[in-house]
């Protein structure tokens, strides 16, 4: 199957999640041409924030193939991963990602482009402090 396929398989998952009420995100990870995981948003459904396509389907494709290391797969995401997600392709160790849909112009996308922006501020000037707790 081509890249092609794989994308248009990922923005199907996000229709249909879409049509059930869900937010219009999904996400298939292909290794050897063939799908080791797909996952939706189940922000909605769930009450989790953390619940995003790309996160899902990188823990259900780890948990399938044993493994934390997912750099011989490849991740089709329906829209360009928010930071959370991105982090997540780091840690996994994953080498190519494809989107559909970037985040310029998509009124989801509003707080993931502040986090990328926060991302790159000292810890003083975010909004969020991180403060260090000494217990010694």
């Amino acid at each position: 199957m081509s890249n092609k396929k794989w994308m248009e398989h990922a923005i199907n998952l996000a229709k249909s999640n879409a049509n059930r009420g869900g937010k219009p995100f999904g996400a298939v990870i292909v290794k050897d041409e063939t799908i080791i995981a797909e996952a939706v948003n189940d922000v909605i459904a769930t009450h989790d924030p953390t619940t995003h396509a790309e996160l899902q389907a990188i823990s259900k494709a780890s948990r399938s193939l044993g493994k934390e290391d997912l750099s011989d797969c490849e991740l089709y995401a329906s829209g360009e991963p928010c930071p959370m997600c991105l982090s997540a392709i780091y840690l996994a160790n994953m080498k190519k990602i494809y989107f559909a849909n970037p985040m310029e112009g998509n009124p989801l996308a509003v707080q993931a482009k502040k986090i990328y922006e926060q991302v790159g501020l000292t810890n003083e000037k975010r909004t969020i402090r991180l403060i260090q707790l000494s217990i010694n």
